[in-house]
């Protein structure tokens, strides 16, 4: 009943809302004497803000046209390469001639669209031939598809890499870091030819026992079977996926929402007083941002548990117990990480990330225990929090050329990258890409720097 009852509600506030749209029109009105006064500009804000809070926003776009390779404006066609019932895979296939890095980014199904990613697919266009993950809002796919799990999910993973083919990258955002890293190991145990060249894992709890965050806490004290019967609700019937069990997008908001309270309210007191000064930039900004934030999808009830329980409550993957079952046939295989002999591995994480703390991402070098120290990178970015690592300027200007750089320097057919392109964005000391820098042993030494050993940052099961 909990869906039915958030429709309820919002169907409800329909009518004050279509009121607060029409006072805000009036009272922004040019020909209204009344949109030249503080007075009127204070009513107008406030009931765009109210109009704003209350409606339903829907899929975004990725709204990305165009891009700048080596000075010059190349246009961008959104393709998709494949459609299946739960993901597309969808390709920005750029208008011109060029043999760069095949990219495979492989968005969080965590109840935001893949768009949340456009800032880091815009900064990759230029230097790569980008791919992503587009997954569906599951209240939108019929119960006739079947069920989707944390098993399919890795499924849809590896099914994607060996669409694409040989010498592909992949690039895994926060939730997607555990998925695309069992299925990896997967793919190198079965000698796959489809295997990456390089795997970046930004921001994500590859080990979520290290430094928990509150997102990991409250997972972790809420039982599998308390969060089925607490927040895992049917789609009403009125839905395309009629009575399928889903992790409501709403109800994941929330949680996002309640843990930066403080923040998103102080937010949204500087968007009043945009309004009401006539500052339409910073205005615009905050729209934008909430436009994407406030679009959620429905996550499969299936796949919601079963991460928690695999990931948040019984930590497998970093105790060596993960298993994954195959959806075409049932059949049953360890996840071994220690298996990954050949594809480079690069960590990210963010210094002020609350969601994956420092630690979580970087447990992926202790478990792959086969890779070569000098196949294995980390690059920690100092005063950024979790979407910073993914999105803005320290993405585009310090993350983004590291990864640019690395793929390069694992893809040696590839095109090189444009002087200009170099020039606006230079790769950050790529002389420095070695493992004493930017290796293994730095990440052993940012925790030593931090205060604790290697040691002190693993937990006793």
């Amino acid at each position: 009943m909990l869906y039915h009852f958030f429709d309820l509600h919002h169907a409800m506030l329909t009518p004050i809302r279509m009121t607060a749209e029409l006072m805000r029109t009036a009272y922004q009105h040019p020909m209204n004497p009344l949109s030249y006064t503080q007075g009127g500009r204070s009513l107008a804000a406030s009931a765009e803000i109210f109009e704003r809070v209350t409606r339903r926003f829907g899929k975004p776009s990725f709204e990305l046209p165009t891009t700048f390779i080596d000075g010059k404006t190349v246009e961008v066609e959104e393709q998709t390469v494949v459609e299946m019932p739960f993901a597309n895979l969808v390709h920005f296939r750029r208008k011109i001639d060029r043999h760069d890095p095949k990219v495979l980014i492989v968005a969080p199904m965590s109840g935001h669209y893949a768009t949340l990613l456009r800032g880091t697919v815009e900064a990759l266009l230029p230097h790569h031939d980008v791919y992503i993950t587009d997954w569906h809002d599951a209240r939108q796919v019929p119960l006739s598809e079947g069920r989707f799990n944390l098993d399919d999910y890795i499924a849809y993973v590896r099914e994607f890499l060996s669409l694409l083919g040989t010498g592909v990258h992949v690039v895994a955002v926060c939730q997607p870091a555990v998925p695309v890293f069992a299925a990896v190991s997967l793919m190198e145990s079965d000698d796959d030819p489809a295997l990456p060249l390089t795997m970046t894992l930004m921001g994500g709890p590859i080990d979520a026992r290290v430094s928990p965050t509150k997102v990991n806490e409250m997972a972790e004290r809420n039982p599998g079977h308390w969060l089925a019967k607490t927040v895992v609700t049917e789609v009403p019937f009125y839905y395309p996926g009629a009575f399928r069990k889903v992790y409501p997008g709403f109800v994941q908001l929330g949680s996002f929402v309640s843990m930066n309270l403080d923040r998103h309210i102080g937010s949204h007191m500087k968007f009043f007083h945009h309004l009401v000064e006539g500052d339409g930039d910073s205005a615009e900004t905050h729209r934008k941002f909430y436009d994407e934030y406030l679009s959620v999808m429905d996550i499969p009830g299936e796949f919601y548990l079963q991460t928690v329980d695999v990931v948040f409550q019984r930590f497998l993957l970093p105790q060596g117990k993960m298993v994954w079952k195959n959806p075409l046939n049932e059949q049953t295989f360890s996840v071994n990480p220690g298996a990954i002999k050949r594809t480079v591995l690069l960590t990210v994480e963010g210094e002020l990330d609350d969601i994956s703390a420092n630690g979580q991402t970087t447990a992926a070098h202790d478990l792959a225990t086969s890779l070569p120290a000098e196949r294995q990178y980390h690059h920690f970015q100092e005063k950024t929090g979790h979407y910073g690592i993914f999105n803005g300027r320290k993405w585009r200007e310090e993350i983004m050329p590291r990864i640019r750089h690395l793929i390069r320097q694992f893809d040696p057919g590839a095109d090189p990258v444009p002087t200009a392109d170099l020039t606006a964005i230079p790769d950050k000391a790529p002389a420095q890409w070695d493992r004493s820098e930017h290796g293994i042993d730095a990440v052993k030494a940012r925790k030593a720097k931090a205060g604790k050993t290697a040691k002190e940052f693993e937990v006793a099961e």
